[in-house]
C-alpha cells in the first residue's frame, strides 16, 4: 500500500529562510555541529547567512570562558562551526544594551559588551534574559538554499521564550513535535536505525 506522502521530504511550515526563523535538521543530518539541531537565523541576505544552535549546550559556564567575567552561572552553548574563539550572546534586553541588533520581537543579538557585563554584575539582569555561545553557524550565499532544497532543515518559528529556555539537547524533539504528525515520527527516529 502507497503513502500518501513521503516521509522524507520537507513540507513548508515557512517556506524562505529569513532573520527571526528557526531551522530544525532532518533527523539524518550526519554533520557533528548540526546533527539534530535547531539553529535560529540571525542574518540571511545576499550575503549570506549566520545563525545560532540553540540546543548545544556545552557544560561549561561563561565566566569559565571570559576572564574577569561577573560570577553567573549561565552555561555557553556550541553556536556552531565558525569561530569558535568568539563569544556570542542572544538577550531580550533591547535598548538596555546600546548596538543590539534586534532578531524578531523581543530577541536580540549582541550589543556592547562592557554593558551586558556590568549589568549582570551589578544585578540588573538575570540569566533567563541572556544566551552566551561559542561560535556561530554560518552559510555563504545561496549555500542555505541549496541545503533546503536537499531536505536538510525545516524552517519554523518559535516563540522567543522558547528560543531564551530551551538550552538542552531535547529542544530537538520538542521543535519536531509542535509542527505535527509527520515530524512527530521524525523525532521519535532512532539517531542509528542498525541499533534496532
Amino acid at each position: 500500500m502507497a503513502l500518501d506522502y513521503d516521509f522524507f521530504s520537507i513540507e513548508p511550515v515557512f517556506s524562505k529562510p529569513k532573520k527571526g526563523k528557526v531551522l530544525i535538521s532532518e533527523p539524518f543530518l550526519g554533520d557533528q555541529y548540526f546533527k539534530r539541531s535547531v539553529v535560529l537565523l540571525t542574518e540571511h541576505n545576499k550575503d549570506g547567512t549566520v545563525g545560532f544552535v540553540l540546543n548545544k549546550p556545552v557544560g561549561i559556564k561563561i565566566r569559565e570562558v571570559i576572564k574577569d567575567f561577573p560570577n553567573i552561572e549561565s552555561v555557553v552553548s556550541l553556536g556552531g562551526p565558525v569561530g569558535t574563539d568568539t563569544v556570542h550572546y542572544l538577550h531580550t534586553l533591547g535598548d538596555m544594551i546600546p548596538e543590539s541588533v534586534p532578531v524578531f520581537q523581543n530577541i536580540y543579538w549582541g550589543g556592547n559588551f562592557e554593558t551586558v557585563k556590568n549589568l549582570l554584575a551589578s544585578g540588573l539582569i538575570d540569566e533567563t534574559k541572556i544566551r552566551f555561545f561559542v561560535g556561530y553557524s554560518g552559510w555563504a550565499p545561496k549555500q542555505l538554499d541549496n541545503e533546503i532544497s536537499e531536505n536538510s532543515w525545516v524552517i519554523t518559528q518559535l516563540h522567543p521564550k522558547q528560543i531564551m529556555e530551551n538550552r538542552s539537547i531535547d529542544s530537538w524533539k520538542k521543535a519536531l513535535v509542535q509542527l505535527g504528525k509527520k515530524y512527530k515520527l521524525w523525532a521519535n527516529f532512532p539517531e542509528n536505525p542498525d541499533m534496532n
